[in-house]
């Protein structure tokens, strides 16, 4: 489709119509323990972008990235761990540029802020996203302790990916979701992905 922006992820964009709308908020929910970076590290690929780190360092980011096998760009990477990250957060985005990537790397520390000043951030952040025509993924973690304010952030998303990692007898298998696409078609059905080397669709059959 005309207008979008792709992922740097092919299959995936083909799977979306051609990528995602510029100015759009993505909420990519995914379990601590899954390959779910990968697909972080790849979307650094299609474009410039501004990799905000929230828990590991900044150093630790760059050496995951430059040692993955998958397509990767050189995003610049910033740490947010502070004690203020929405402060953080903030002063680094309004220096993004024109049709750029935001990754934040997770978003647990900022949704669990007061509910007034995440949801301020929001609306900034989403303004911001329009203005430049770029795209932001907030990865946010569906461990057994989910933050306050993760409804707001899938309720206030243009987007959600939501990754689900499970074990089928002897194998480890992820499906993505796109439960919610506003102003385009959200996905009726899941896709099954490979998180190897780099973030491919399975296009095997299951047998039951």
């Amino acid at each position: 489709m005309s207008g979008r922006l792709d992922t740097g992820i092919d299959v995936l964009d083909r799977k979306l119509n051609g990528g995602i709308p510029p100015g759009s908020i993505i909420a990519f929910t995914a379990p601590p323990a899954s390959q779910s970076e990968l697909l972080l590290y790849q979307l650094t690929a299609a474009r410039g972008s501004l990799y905000l780190t929230s828990q590991r360092t900044d150093q630790a980011v760059r050496d995951a990235i430059e040692s993955a096998s998958a397509p990767t760009g050189s995003p610049t990477v910033r740490d947010i761990s502070g004690s203020e990250p929405l402060d953080q957060a903030n002063r680094l985005i309004r220096a993004l540029p024109e049709g750029a990537n935001l990754i934040i790397d997770p978003a647990d520390s900022l949704e669990r802020r007061e509910p007034t000043r995440y949801q301020n951030f929001l609306n900034d952040l989403q303004n911001h996203m329009v203005n430049t025509g770029s795209i932001a993924i907030l990865h946010c973690l569906s461990g057994h302790s989910l933050p306050e304010n993760r409804d707001t952030t899938k309720h206030m998303a243009d987007i959600v990916f939501d990754l689900t990692t499970t074990v089928r007898g002897t194998d480890l298998e992820n499906r993505l979701s796109v439960p919610k696409f506003r102003g385009g078609q959200a996905l009726t059905e899941t896709i099954k992905l490979e998180l190897k080397d780099e973030v491919a669709i399975d296009t095997s059959r299951d047998i039951a």
